[in-house]
């Protein structure tokens, strides 16, 4: 088994507990992009407790090791409108892309494998048992598709570039 395989694992097991749901993923080498649904605060903070365990726990099995995997506690931030979500899913899904990666179709390090709002058709090749939960908020299972289907080919907004003006 590889990282990947493992990540996937503890995922399955904990995309949907007591309120907390895993919708959508993006692995990168030193961090993660994750789209959740929770009930309140309290909900994402206990289920993002537990998933960020499962996945600690199948990372030192397969390394052989103990201790922390995660250096930094997660950053949250609430997505309230369908433009809100449709952009954090292409940033999610194509997260790739951001950093640089070119890929001729779905990044096999997100959960685009699982995600219905492709543009085009998609064909994906086995059999692949789920490892996130399907959206049971408006605004991340329909909501975002007011703003159309994302493309394959379709990127993130480039990174912000801070400057300084001088006249």
């Amino acid at each position: 088994m590889h990282s990947r395989g493992a990540v996937a694992g503890a995922f399955a097991g904990g995309r949907e507990r007591s309120g907390f749901r895993l919708a959508h993923f993006s692995l990168q080498s030193n961090h993660l992009h994750l789209i959740v649904e929770a009930e309140d605060r309290r909900t994402l903070s206990r289920g993002m407790q537990g998933l960020l365990v499962r996945v600690a726990r199948a990372l030192n099995g397969l390394w052989r090791r103990c201790g922390s995997v995660f250096s930094d506690r997660f950053h949250a931030r609430e997505l309230r409108t369908p433009r809100e979500v449709r952009a954090a899913l292409v940033y999610v899904l194509h997260n790739a892309r951001h950093h640089g990666i070119r890929l001729g179709g779905i990044d096999p390090y997100s959960s685009g494998a699982w995600f219905d709002g492709w543009r085009e058709r998609i064909t994906i090749v086995g059999a692949l048992p789920p490892i996130v939960a399907h959206a049971r908020t408006w605004l991340l299972g329909d909501g975002w598709r007011r703003y159309g289907s994302i493309g394959i080919g379709e990127g993130p907004a480039p990174p912000r570039k801070l400057g300084v003006a001088l006249e």
